[in-house]
């Protein structure tokens, strides 16, 4: 099969695997952050004003990436979608969610953001250790 072929479906079903893993990683973050924005900023007042920060705030800013990724994850997996999945396509995916999910204590952005919701909650470590095994599972079979 080559890059340009339709993905086996038990590629799809990992790949499947791997967005859900990640979405759940995505809410333990934005729940991570939500506290950590009402603890030094205030109570948000509602799921609206909740979403308008999420979308618009700087403070959220940084899950952007995470964001994006799982969305992309999303419309490659999509049945309807105009183009079929493809390994190379798939293989980007996988790619790009290995370099996104790099914590570091140095420097700024996402990793810097990550590596700082690992350090304040245990939610965000299970559902990272969730998604690195799903990770490495779906990376194996690449």
């Amino acid at each position: 099969m080559n890059a340009t072929t339709s993905a086996p479906e038990n590629f799809r079903e990992r790949l499947t695997q791997l967005r859900e893993a990640l979405f759940q990683l995505h809410k333990a973050l934005v729940d991570s952050e939500r506290v950590s924005y009402e603890q030094n900023i205030g109570t948000i007042p509602s799921a609206n004003h909740f979403l308008q920060l999420l979308t618009n705030d700087p403070w959220f800013a940084w899950l952007h990436p995470l964001s994006q990724l799982v969305v992309a994850m999303d419309e490659a997996l999509d049945a309807r979608a105009k183009t079929p999945l493809t390994n190379e396509a798939a293989s980007a995916l996988i790619q790009q969610t290995a370099a996104l999910l790099v914590a570091t204590e140095a420097g700024e952005g996402f990793a810097r953001h990550y590596f700082d919701a690992l350090q304040r909650d245990p939610d965000v470590v299970m559902a990272h250790a969730a998604a690195a095994k799903v990770f490495r599972s779906t990376n194996k079979a690449a």
